[in-house]
């Protein structure tokens, strides 16, 4: 008898073991579903989009197709030869079913933070994969030589922990450091209700305008500009540069480092390995103004439209399989990427793996949670979550290359109101050039899905992956 057949393409985030847990994940559901053939297959991440797009307009779409979380307005603006939308929304094809092909339905139990990025009015266009955020991580042994009993929350603590380590005993070379990385001012801007488009953010309306000289962007680039000038930020002249940021770290030279949520395994291992002892905390806020959540990253899965309906009904069973409990928990353990549902979550909570590992609770706290002491107003408490819906733009990916050469350009100097005047500019004709590109065909070229080189894949290969294989990958 033949088998219905599923294509899955997934980003290969080329960290070690990943694609393993995914086709493990395809083998799993096929031998619990012996009438389904589900083919994952892992994509160059620089390019996955362009071959989404290819196969598209050549009439054979894979039946889901992952995109960075950056992209979700390519995905929505993506289109098949006939015009018609490529994806469907899941929520629309899941058609509240309590379960598909005996797979439970996942939907209502993700956490907020997913839910509400991946939400295009209030209707959940596609399910998360990959759950990250922005974390702060420490050399505690430094920060107690230097009188620091806790770890900083807020801007302005950042500032205090680093004046008191540059100024004890032994200092090392920085106080702090962290790439110069889109993320980081997408973190910094949510947070403090800011918006990098107009639009709501490119939410109730299609963004026709940019905005990177907002004063939310503005406090965050003229507070990390200090310090700079301070003496107390280590900038390594490069773009993103996440490799020296952690050798800086793993070498001792700064105290402090912010990074993803991802690099927890990392983080951890730098630490076991030079026998330090290690803190982890939430993405440092700026707590004069009151606390909006911070804006989510990482990758979520879609559906293409239209489908035979046995081939949808194996492609949303699959996605309700790769994210029951169970194998939710088990990504978390793999990867770092905080649980993306509350069961999976409570998974880890009850079989003590937080207890055991508390570094890996953070993340979730961060997304799931508003910070202590933060100035929370009235509809951020309607919510009792942090909200999360980020920004959503055609280019993202050029409109972070234009805010992180900006930054460049003010450590080394220039001024800061002048040149984020000028990248506004420029990313005002990043969003105009994308808008004109697409008309006809949807996005389709490399420029109008354009993946940002975020990671270095080669570094893993090197000491971080050493260390981190002593770990078994799990953190501990």
């Amino acid at each position: 008898m033949s088998k219905t057949v599923v294509d899955v393409w997934v980003a290969d985030l080329t960290f070690p073991g990943y694609m393993d847990r995914w086709l493990k994940l395809g083998e799993e559901f096929n031998a619990k579903h012996p009438d389904y053939q589900v083919n994952v297959v892992g994509k160059d991440f620089r390019l996955f989009p362009v071959d989404i797009a290819d196969a598209a307009r050549a009439g054979n779409p894979p039946a889901v197709a992952e995109y960075y979380f950056y992209l979700v307005h390519q995905a929505r603006d993506s289109v098949k030869p006939d015009g018609s939308p490529l994806f469907v929304p899941i929520e629309r094809a899941v058609a509240g079913r309590d379960e598909i092909l005996g797979e439970p339905n996942v939907l209502p139990d993700l956490i907020a933070a997913g839910r509400e990025y991946y939400s295009i009015n209030g209707e959940l266009t596609a399910i998360p994969s990959v759950g990250t955020t922005s974390l702060i991580y420490a050399n505690l042994d430094m920060l107690e030589q230097a009188g620091i009993t806790k770890m900083p929350v807020t801007w302005d603590e950042v500032t205090a922990a680093c004046e008191a380590v540059a100024a004890g005993p032994n200092p090392p070379e920085k106080p702090i450091t962290w790439s110069n990385h889109g993320t980081f001012f997408q973190q910094a801007v949510a947070s403090q209700g800011g918006q990098l488009v107009n639009n709501d953010n490119g939410r109730s309306g299609r963004a026709t305008k940019a905005d990177l000289s907002s004063k939310e962007i503005l406090a965050f680039v003229k507070w990390w500009q200090r310090l700079h000038a301070d003496g107390h930020y280590l900038w390594t002249g490069k773009i993103p540069d996440w490799e020296n940021t952690y050798k800086a770290f793993d070498e001792q030279r700064v105290a402090m480092r912010i990074s993803s949520s991802n690099d927890v395994n990392y983080m951890v291992a730098a630490a076991k390995a030079s026998g330090v002892r290690l803190g982890v905390g939430i993405m440092p806020y700026n707590s004069h103004v009151p606390y909006h959540g911070n804006a989510i990253a990482g990758t979520s899965l879609s559906v293409t439209a239209g489908l035979d309906k046995a081939v949808e009904d194996g492609a949303l069973a699959f996605l309700m399989f790769a994210h029951n409990p169970r194998n939710d928990a088990n990504r978390h353990k793999f990867n770092s990427f905080f649980p993306v549902t509350h069961a999976g979550y409570n998974l880890l909570e009850e079989e003590g793996w937080f207890d055991e590992h508390p570094y890996h609770r953070v993340a979730s706290d961060h997304v799931m949670k508003f910070p202590p002491n933060a100035i929370v107003d009235e509809t951020a408490k309607a919510n009792i979550v942090p909200p999360s819906t980020g920004a959503m733009m055609g280019d993202f990916a050029g409109n972070q290359d234009v805010m992180t050469n900006a930054m460049g350009d003010v450590l080394n100097g220039a001024d800061a109101e002048e040149r984020f005047a000028e990248a506004t500019i420029e990313a005002q004709t990043v969003l105009e050039t994308y808008e004109r590109n697409i008309q006809g065909t949807g996005p389709v070229t490399e420029e109008t899905l354009r993946v940002e080189y975020f990671r270095d894949a080669e570094w893993y290969s090197g000491l971080v992956m050493e260390k981190v294989q002593q770990l078994d990958y799990d953190g501990k």
